[in-house]
């Protein structure tokens, strides 16, 4: 069996497609990742492996394998993540979450503590509604949340036309990834890091733009929750030339969290989950065994 291509039938009879990564009998950890993406864009399985951990990744509904989902809502995933979590026999779980997953990991800290080890937002996208948290973004990017929040039904024809994957992926990769900061772009220059973003690229894709312009919106919405109301700590690593999501955003979400652990990087840029990840992992996991020392 192909451990990158799995899925699993929920309850409501949508197929989810997840992939594992690292130690399949060690410490779960759930990894969601940015948009547009899927479960082929994982760090370094080395690490995870040597760490001991089995690492989980989803594909969000209408991404990679997964079936789109009707009507879907932020406060909806933290149901499937439980789910796939019961029929795999996992009773607790970490999660962690890269850019367009960091509002994931929130909803999941919020609907669903009980269930969580540790939780832990790298890079991760906050609300755009709140002033300034778009400062520093690519213009792209502001326009993008602008008509994601207020006029939605365009999100789709929008993308086709100017942000597709499908069409070429190569310019696709170059277009999205252009503004990065020199931090980013020598990750980025790796041949093996931009066969794996393309290919995650694609296969987020391979159904159409449907579940991309959804999770576009989705997080330009409002989330149906505010940040204030975790109760639980969530760890935050941010980089301080990050322009995907820029350091005001993050700064925004540290304050907002009640019980949020931050760590700022100078000269990092958006990819900290590849070039921290050992250390992402290992405080993870120590907050992993505080939580199980506690039950």
């Amino acid at each position: 069996m192909d451990a990158t291509r799995q899925s699993i039938r929920l309850r409501d009879g949508r197929s989810l497609g997840f992939a594992e990564y690292g130690d399949p009998v060690g410490t779960p950890v759930f990894l969601f990742q940015g948009t547009p993406s899927t479960r082929l864009l994982h760090p370094d399985e080395g690490v995870t492996r040597s760490l001991g951990v089995r690492l989980l990744m989803l594909d969000r509904p209408g991404f990679g394998l997964s079936d789109f989902q009707p009507g879907r809502r932020l406060l909806d995933w933290p149901d499937d993540v439980a789910e796939v979590a019961d029929l795999l026999g996992i009773q607790r779980f970490a999660v962690v979450g890269i850019s367009g997953g960091g509002p994931y990991v929130a909803a999941c800290a919020k609907k669903i503590p009980q269930r969580l080890t540790a939780a832990a937002i790298s890079g991760g996208m906050g609300p755009t509604d709140v002033h300034g948290a778009m400062e520093g973004a690519p213009a792209q990017r502001r326009i993008g949340a602008f008509v994601a929040r207020y006029a939605p039904w365009l999100v789709r024809p929008l993308l086709w036309l100017t942000s597709n994957p499908q069409r070429n992926p190569q310019r696709f990769f170059e277009r999205n990834t252009a503004h990065n900061p020199s931090a980013d772009q020598v990750l980025l220059a790796q041949p093996k890091v931009r066969e794996m973003l393309t290919a995650s690229y694609i296969e987020a894709t391979r159904s159409g733009l449907r579940g991309y312009a959804w999770e576009v919106c989705i997080v330009a919405q409002p989330w149906g929750f505010r940040l204030e109301e975790i109760s639980m700590e969530v760890q935050l690593w941010h980089g301080e030339e990050d322009t995907s999501t820029p350091l005001a955003m993050g700064q925004y979400m540290a304050e907002a969290m009640p019980r949020c652990r931050a760590t700022f990087l100078p000269g990092e840029g958006h990819f900290l989950m590849f070039t921290h990840w050992g250390e992402i992992l290992g405080a993870l996991l120590q907050d992993t065994l505080v939580q199980s020392a506690l039950v």
